[in-house]
This record gives C-alpha cells, structure tokens and sequence, in this order.
C-alpha cells in the first residue's frame, strides 16, 4: 500500500476507533483525541487476598488497608497493603487508584503462578513487554482485516421509494436504540461504499429482526438476493415465517428455506431457483454456506447468534464479509465479536432500550430440588401459561418426562431435541406455539431467537454445563409478554462446580436488568479468558499481565496506531558498503547445471520478498545439497539486502567497530522492534540514533564475520515484522 493510501485508511481507523471508544463506556467525554479508557481498580472494592497487578512492581496479593502515619507528619492517611512473593508493599489508597490493576487470568484458576518480587522489578518489566509486543500483533492483524475490507468496493444501494411503506407495517412504536439501529443500517447500504460489517447487539425481544428485515427489504429490492443464516432449523423455520409473512404484500420479492429436513427433490429444486436467481430472501442453517449452493446476485448475509456456529462455518463467514455486506445479530455476541465491536474496528448498534411493556426476569438459582420444580411448574400452569425444561444433553429427557408426568397427569407434555426427525421436531414447536403443549422438556435446540407466547417459566437443570451466553440466551426465551417471568436455574452440590462454573452464576444472576447481553459478554471475556478470544498461541504472553491491565494495553496500543508503521523500501534502493565478493569454486560452477541462471534467480527471488528467498534456498539445497561456503556469503548478502529493504534501511555502513544503518522507521516503531527480540544480548547491542540504527561491536571483524553479525541482527529485527504495520 502506497504511504499517502496507508495515511488516509490509518486516519479512518483512528475515526473509527473514537467511535469505538464512545460506544464502549456509553459516555460522551470520551470523544477527544486523547481518550483513554482506564481499567484500574477502586482499592476500596478489593477483598483480603484478592490477586492485584501493580503496573511497575507486577503480580501481588492484596492483604488490607490500614492508616499509618507517613514519615514527616503527624496526620495518619490511609495506606494499601499489597504482599509480594519477596516481603510487603504499601502504598497510599490515592497511588493505588492510580497504579492498581485487579488480576483476572485467563484460566479457570485465578491464581498466577507466582508472585512478583519488589527486588525484581527487571522480570516484571520483561513480562509487560512480552505482553505488549503480543497485542501489537493482534493490532497489525486487526488492522490488515479492516483495511483489506475498507479497500473493497460496491456501489450504494438506492433507498427504496417504498421503505416507508414498508417500515410502517412494524406493529410496534420504535425504541430509541432501535431508530438508531434503522438509521446506522440505512447509512451503511446507501451512503457509504465499502461493505457493511455491522454487530446488531439487542436484547432478546428487543427488536434486532427488524432491522435486519429492513436492510433485507433495502437490498432486494436493489435486485440483490439477501441469506438469512440461522444456528437451528427450529429458529431458521421461524424466521422463514416471519420473513414470508412480512413481505407477503410483495408478490415479486420470493422467499425459500433450505434444510436439512428436506426431501432431495425439493433441495435441488431450491438449488436451482437459488442459483437462477428465482429467490430473493434465502432462509436457512450452515448448509446454506456448502459448496453446492450458488447464489445468482448475493448481496447481504444475516448471521444470527453468530457464536453458536463451528470454526468452519465461522471461517466462511468471514471469507464472505470482504465482499457482501453483513449484518450480525445477538444478544450476547462472542467475545471477539465484542472485542472488535468495541475497539471500532467493526460496527455496532447497540439495542439497550426495553420495550415499554416488557418486564425483567426473575431469576432464582438454587441447589436441585424436586419440591422447588414442581412449585415453580404448578404456578405457571395455574396463570395459564407454558414451561420449557431444559437439559445439556439428551440423555435425561425421558427421565424427567416421567416424573412430570406422575406429577401431571393431566398435563399434555412433550420432548424435543436435535436428533428428531424433521417432522416429529416441527410438529412438536407448532402444537407448543399453540398451546396444545403446555411444559417442552428440551435440549438447548431452543436456546436461539424462538418466540412462543405465554412461555414464562424456563427450567435449566444442571446450568454448570451451559456457557454463559447460552445461559442468557435460554432464559430469554421466555419474558416476551407483559406478565412477569421466571427462571430457575438448578445445578447440583456447590462443592462440585469449578470456580469458573461458580464465577459464570454469580455473572448471570448480576445481570437481571433488561438490556445486559453486552455487559454479560464483557463478563464473559473476564470468565473464560483469552483462549477463545485471540487464540491460544498469544494467551501466555497476554495472561502474564492480567486482564484489565491487557485491555488497558490494548487500548493504548491502538491509540497509538500510526506510530507503528513501517514503510519498506525498494530492494534495488538498498545500499551496502562491506567489500565483500565471494567467488565460486570452479568445482561448484561445475557441479551446478547453468550457474550464471542459478546466480540470476537468487537475485530475482530476492527481488521479489524473503519467502521467495528462502523458497529458493530450500530448492537449491535440495537439488544440490548444502552449498559451500562461497556460495553461502553470496546468499547471505542477498538476505542482508532483502531484509534491509523490508525493514526500511537503505544504507549499511561500517567505520571501525560502528555499524550504522540508515532508515526511515520512526522511534516508536524502533523501539517496539527491539521489545521484540527475545535475546537480551542482541536487545541491548543496537540503539537508535538520528534516523540510524547504530550498533558499537567489541572489536573490529573481518568482513565475513561482519557480513554474519549484520546478517542475524537483521534477521532478529525482521522477526518482529508481524507487530508492524507494513505500507
């Protein structure tokens, strides 16, 4: 990417992260430049023995906070007691604010490995970096998704004359939050023209589907086909449903559903209508992401809860967002999703506005008991209402069928899960839609966007066995009427349960209130730790530090964005001033079949990038055998050359034992450099000096030696390339 372009996609990424900022605290003060979200602890909430990072000292436990009187006063102030793993720390409760980080791991076992030690604050510091230079490489990573996205192009859709029509059909007064959400979408598709990836985060029964249906509404009728991508057939059909019945008006727009519960025939007849361009509105589950699906004219995909979808099919969703628009709907979003929502590098719309007759979740959570379930059952069927129980698997199911049945003879009671056959499945969801079935005992098959009026009393036994977002999602699927809902969550002897398991409760009987998915979520992050989030391979360097200090980083590290670019240089630019020109055995010369050619194709895979390079080393090695030494020192300055290139240096030069490097890299983006070199020895040796990248040798080497070092200190700066951004 030319400069003057990487300039321009840098400063829509710092707009964009402003925003992302805004959204994340909710608050308007945070709009300015420099904005920073902190993540420091109020000491005063820290409990005896709580685990806390201090940001210069490191990892200790928090013991009390006692008053001392400090030395040259007579007045006592309030003093923070911290143990290291070498002795005890205090400080006052005002530095603490400042300085205090509480430590969450990534792990269920929220204790750290060890303790920093106050004599040692050198291994701390060495931690904090590793830390660093892991999240600036998630950034560059991050920043070369969204740009190669802002890159892409499509012409704005035209806002349909009959959008107004449309949207009056809606038989609900707009909330705030959702009027927003319509005028986000609405900008995205007909005003800007880079594709739109936006994160729909609302409530369950908060009014996510219409704005999706907007958007769907706004793009065929551009003539563009629109895919509806659904975890479950159950809340595929529903969709399916809602999607026909309102566009029903509009005889030329066509809606189908693909399923696995269909006949051959009627699937490849779907296929064909898709592929012809015969459907306007595709419904259905991860088959719709197969390779046999060929869409004529697709234009925008809808992913609801993606998090309930395989890494697979996750990876062909992304594979389609650099190229349609895509509108993701969920209640409590994967924390990724979150993590890219919040940071701005992707859109969010944020629903946290109740409807005005909804009312919020009475949630109970209890040890299991027979006599509470059938208490919590008989109220609801005495008000009239229906009672989904719900399993983490289906080994169970009839068990409990027997004993509500002895319980409720009366009572018409039925099993669904994900192993029945379509039919079975499809028949059992309408006869409970209706009422004919008054208690469903289930797996999470209906934890997704289901509908069913006058279901409000969810039963979840066993909850240590649900995620959190699944947990939330379940009790959603009741509490959509006017009356007030229940949800008993049921698990067995606490002294069985993870402290991950208990952490998970705590977190979903903390978040009540309606509108709490997003908070939920950031929770979520706290509870299952980085592995899922960046995955597992930075999770040691980020877990070092802690979480809150990790976001607090994060932040600081994308703020500072434009610091960390580097602009290579072209290879024919470089310049190196070692007299050194190796010449070739004749017995090699006459090993090798045509040297002048092998001499001239090192040169151009040099020219092309160091993976050419190394390709072409691994060739000849394996065609020749390992090469001598002068054809070693020939490489070797091929390599020196490229890299030079790609880390910007144009010149190298010697005087005595002075190496002097001329680049255009800046010092910020020096420094993360040599933060990343793992050798402490290689770290310490060169330094940063009026636009030169100068290293003082402990003698004077001849020029192979010479030609040696300055090919490894090199190569242990072009290892930190991945936590630069290149242009």
């Amino acid at each position: 990417m030319a400069p003057e372009e990487a300039e321009k996609y840098i400063q829509i990424v710092k707009e964009q992260q402003q925003r992302g900022f805004q959204k994340l605290k909710g608050s308007e003060e945070l709009g300015g430049e420099g904005a920073r979200l902190s993540y420091k602890v109020d000491p005063y909430a820290l409990k005896s023995g709580d685990y806390v990072v201090h940001k210069k000292v490191g990892i200790g436990r928090f013991v009390a906070i006692k008053h001392d009187v400090p030395k040259g006063s007579t007045e006592p102030i309030e003093y923070v007691f911290i143990e290291y793993a070498d002795g005890m720390a205090k400080l006052s409760a005002k530095q603490a604010s400042r300085m205090l980080y509480r430590y969450n791991p990534p792990n269920e076992d929220k204790r750290p490995k060890t303790l920093s030690k106050l004599s040692d604050p050198n291994s701390w510091e060495r931690r904090k970096t590793r830390g660093k230079v892991a999240i600036q490489k998630m950034v560059v990573d991050l920043m070369e998704l969204y740009l190669h996205r802002l890159k892409q192009r499509r012409l704005p859709y035209p806002k349909p004359p009959e959008m107004v029509e449309f949207a009056s059909q809606f038989p609900y007064q707009p909330t705030p939050d959702q009027k927003q959400a319509f005028a986000d979408v609405e900008k995205d598709l007909t005003e800007r023209e880079s594709p739109m990836d936006r994160l729909i985060c609302g409530d369950v029964g908060f009014g996510k589907t219409e704005v999706a249906l907007r958007a769907i509404f706004c793009v065929v009728s551009a003539g563009k086909q629109a895919m509806v991508l659904a975890p479950t057939i159950v809340l595929a059909k529903q969709h399916f449903e809602v999607i026909s019945e309102r566009f029903s008006k509009y005889s030329h727009i066509k809606v189908g559903l693909l399923s696995r519960f269909q006949s051959k025939a009627e699937k490849e007849e779907l296929l064909w209508l898709i592929k012809n361009g015969e459907l306007d509105i595709i419904v259905g589950t991860h088959s719709l992401l197969g390779s046999r699906v060929a869409y004529n004219n697709l234009g925008l995909l809808v992913v609801d809860e993606e998090q309930r979808f395989g890494v697979k099919q996750k990876e062909k969703i992304a594979s389609l967002k650099s190229s349609i628009d895509v509108l993701t709907l969920s209640a409590t979003p994967i924390p990724r999703t979150l993590y890219l929502a919040l940071t701005g590098f992707r859109d969010a719309s944020l629903i946290t506005t109740p409807p005005p007759e909804r009312v919020p979740i009475k949630t109970e959570l209890s040890a299991f008991s027979k006599a509470k379930v059938l208490s919590a059952i008989k109220f609801e069927l005495d008000r009239g209402g229906k009672v989904f129980y719900v399993l983490p698997r289906i080994k169970g199911l009839e068990e409990i069928m027997d004993f509500l049945q002895q319980s409720f003879p009366s009572v018409e009671i039925a099993i669904a899960h994900g192993k029945q056959y379509s039919k079975q499945l499809e028949e059992t969801m309408e006869r409970f839609a209706v009422g004919e079935i008054r208690i469903l005992i289930c797996t999470n098959i209906v934890e997704s966007g289901l509908d069913i009026q006058n279901a409000n009393t969810i039963i979840i036994q066993d909850v240590q066995q649900f995620g959190l977002a699944q947990l939330y999602q379940l009790r959603g699927r009741v509490g959509r009427a006017d009356k007030e809902a229940f949800a008993y969550l049921f698990y067995p002897l606490k002294s069985l349960l993870t402290n991950q398991a208990l952490d998970r409760l705590a977190a979903l009987e903390e978040c009540h209130e309606l509108g709490q998915g997003f908070q939920l979520s950031e929770r979520d992050m706290g509870i299952r730790g980085f592995g899922n989030i960046f995955g597992e391979q930075q999770t040691g360097d980020v877990g070092n530090v802690g979480i809150d200090l990790f976001f607090e980083m994060l932040f600081e590290s994308l703020s500072k964005v434009e610091d960390h670019r580097l602009v290579s240089i072209p290879y024919q630019n470089v310049q190196i001033d070692i007299d050194i020109n190796p010449h070739l055995s004749s017995e090699y010369i006459n090993y090798l079949e045509n040297p002048m050619e092998t001499i001239n194709e090192a040169e151009k895979a040099a020219e092309e990038d160091i993976w050419n390079l190394m390709q072409f080393t691994e060739n000849l090695r394996q065609q020749y055998g390992k090469e001598p030494h002068s054809m070693e020192i020939l490489l070797k300055k091929l390599y020196v050359k490229r890299m030079a290139a790609d880390l910007g240096i144009s010149r190298i030069s010697v005087s005595g034992k002075v190496v002097s490097m001329e680049t255009s890299i800046t010092r910020n983006a020096f420094k993360l450099m040599r933060d990343s070199i793992a050798s402490d020895s290689w770290r310490h040796s060169i330094a940063f000096e009026n636009s030169e990248i100068k290293a003082e040798l402990l003698l004077e080497l001849p020029r192979e030696q010479l030609l040696n070092w300055i090919f490894q200190c090199l190569a242990e700066l072009h290892s930190s390339l991945p936590a630069l951004i290149k242009c």
